[in-house]
């Protein structure tokens, strides 16, 4: 918190009274300084609360006005006036000055020497530069704890919040590797700038520079390691960054320069750590280790939900488009290969959102219609449910959608249909529509008898709706449900039946989604 002179006045020790120039109470205070000189002001650099007997103010209110105003012109935040040496109260004309600059004036009673106040703004100093040492401290660790769980990305997610502004990374070649804020076009073009000014110097490719513009100030560090430039970080804050804030930049510049660092072995070797830890916690969970759970960012009592995507094509390619995907969201994540699908676990309170941009970047870098399921949330050691109601919602899922499934919003049947190989849900679709198919394909137009039966079925046996919906007389209606039961020999008001041909609909709407 810091040293304002109203809080200075609240201190119970000191008994200080603000007796003028009340509405600059909220200034702060960065030193006290006793001074008995007619003009002060070259022995004073701004911030300090002056503390003065009196003896050299001036006699009138003239005077006591030219001494308040040298004081506001050296940037001073306040007047600290004892009333028990040669005054027993602040003189009237010096009030006046402080109400007219807005200059506070403290009375300061007999009883309290100006050592006490040097003491006790000293304190409070050293007490906020307490908090704020803590401050870093705090936010270090949380950097730290980010750089394991998202990477790049959730470090500079981290590094923006803690510093309420905008970061963004570009490597030598100028491409964005990670971004934090509303608009980061700024902070982007500033570091563009460094990279492409440095370039043409070598020697001086690592270095830091501080730049203004009207969208505020900017900070812009290279991220290197011995002779290796891996890129810039820039940050955009309202204001120039103070000590502690430069202190947890430098840290992220360290943990940045670390990841991206990392040998192409090592990260290879992390993600077929990732893998095995997907699998274990697929197939065997009582197994799972809590350690490295917490290695990728999942604590043992988190929820989490699993978004399969199918349709990717060869495994190792849509693994890589998967994984930068995912490295652009900075969070948590356990990934594996689920037959020739691609499981995702993620924490459930965001999952439906991550899946579906995950699911828009793969669809866009492949080139191919990756349809994806996402699984109802769970205790993270029950991800093995989950998994299994991805993929019967990722099966479920038409080509052309482009958001995930998810499994709580499908249909009893949609379930049991999307839990089928193609061969199953292809003998599913013909069972005991034959005859229709063969008499639709004989009379064309004037067939329609599939047509006619999904319809029926779709509004409950009810003639009159079903004729509506088909556009057609209810004579015509009841002569092709007549022809239906002569060609299959079945009742059409048994439940079986219409169950059965039921299941028999919706599979073929499912294999003309899975087919485009």
């Amino acid at each position: 918190m810091a040293v304002t002179v109203r809080r200075l006045t609240t201190l119970p020790d000191l008994g200080l009274t603000l007796v003028a120039g009340r509405d600059g109470a909220d200034r702060v205070i960065e030193w006290a300084h006793p001074i008995e000189l007619p003009d002060p002001t070259p022995w004073l650099s701004g911030g300090e609360l002056v503390m003065t007997t009196g003896l050299e103010i001036g006699a009138d209110a003239d005077a006591q006005f030219a001494y308040l105003q040298g004081l506001v012109g050296a940037g001073c935040v306040a007047l600290a006036f004892d009333t028990g040496t040669r005054f027993d109260r602040v003189p009237d004309g010096l009030r006046a000055a402080g109400d007219a600059l807005g200059f506070p004036v403290l009375a300061v009673p007999a009883s309290t020497p100006f050592i006490a106040i040097t003491r006790a703004v000293i304190d409070e100093l050293t007490a906020d530069q307490v908090r704020a040492v803590q401050r870093v401290v705090d936010q270090q660790e949380r950097l730290a704890r980010a750089t394991l769980r998202g990477g790049v990305p959730a470090v500079v997610t981290a590094l923006g919040q803690a510093l309420a502004g905008v970061v963004a990374v570009v490597d030598p070649d100028d491409r964005v590797l990670a971004e934090y804020g509303s608009d980061t076009s700024r902070a982007i073009r500033h570091a563009r700038a460094v990279s492409e000014s440095a370039s043409r110097s070598p020697r001086r490719r690592q270095l830091s520079k501080v730049l203004a513009d009207d969208g505020g100030h900017y900070t812009v560090q290279s991220i290197a390691a011995a002779q290796d430039l891996y890129g810039y970080l820039a940050v955009g804050t309202a204001e120039p960054l103070p000590p502690a804030d430069r202190l947890l930049l430098a840290h992220a510049v360290s943990l940045i320069s670390i990841e991206l660092g990392k040998p192409a072995k090592v990260q290879s070797a992390e993600q077929r750590l990732r893998a095995v830890v997907t699998r274990t916690l697929f197939d065997a969970p009582e197994r799972m280790d809590a350690g490295l759970l917490r290695y990728f960012g999942f604590e043992p009592t988190d929820t989490v939900a699993v978004a399969v995507l199918t349709d990717v094509g060869p495994l190792l390619p849509a693994e890589r488009q998967v994984g930068a995907a995912l490295a652009v969201e900075g969070i948590p994540h356990l990934t594996a290969s689920v037959g020739a699908d691609v499981a995702v676990v993620l924490p459930a309170d965001r999952a439906r959102e991550i899946a579906t941009r995950v699911q828009d970047r793969v669809r866009a870098q492949l080139g191919r219609p990756v349809r994806c399921g996402l699984g109802s949330p769970g205790a993270v050691t029950d991800a093995n449910t989950s998994v299994h109601q991805a993929l019967s919602a990722a099966h479920a899922a038409r080509d052309g959608s482009r958001e995930p499934v998810v499994f709580t919003e499908l249909g009893t049947f949609s379930v049991l249909l999307g839990m089928q190989d193609p061969d199953a849900l292809h003998a599913i679709a013909h069972s005991g529509l034959e005859a229709l198919d063969d008499y639709d394909e004989k009379h064309g137009a004037s067939g329609r008898l599939v047509e006619t039966l999904a319809a029926y079925l779709e509004h409950n046996g009810q003639a009159e709706s079903t004729a509506v919906a088909l556009g057609i007389h209810r004579h015509t209606l009841r002569n092709r449900l007549a022809r239906i039961t002569e060609l299959t020999g079945r009742d059409l008001d048994s439940i079986h039946t219409r169950v059965e041909w039921w299941l028999a609909v919706k599979a073929r709407e499912m294999l003309d989604g899975r087919d485009g």
